[in-house]
């Protein structure tokens, strides 16, 4: 199971959720979870590189929800470790 971490920005956008869209998202980290060592996630996800920001990762949780993450140096050894960055719409990508 990898570990995670928030920057200050992801839990200010992740108060702006509803309800559903919240539980939408934690099934989908659940998701993606099983494939974040490996890097082959549920297509489902669409989990794909943002364009222009080196090192960022998108990942889709709902038709229009999106959420950005990178990958940080490993809490324990041989798992990865995700930074979650950004949650929200679409638009978020303009600064994910």
């Amino acid at each position: 199971m990898p570990t995670y971490d928030a920057l200050p920005r992801f839990f200010r956008d992740l108060k702006s959720l509803r309800s559903a869209e919240l539980t939408a998202f934690y099934r989908a980290v659940r998701l993606l979870a099983d494939g974040v060592d490996s890097r082959r996630f549920d297509p489902s996800l669409r989990v794909k590189r943002v364009q222009g920001s080196p090192g960022v990762w998108e990942m889709t949780w709902a038709p229009d929800g999106r959420a950005t993450f990178h990958y940080g140096e490993e809490v324990r050894p041989g798992k990865a470790h995700i930074v979650w960055r950004r949650i929200g719409t679409h638009s978020i990508l303009r600064t994910p």
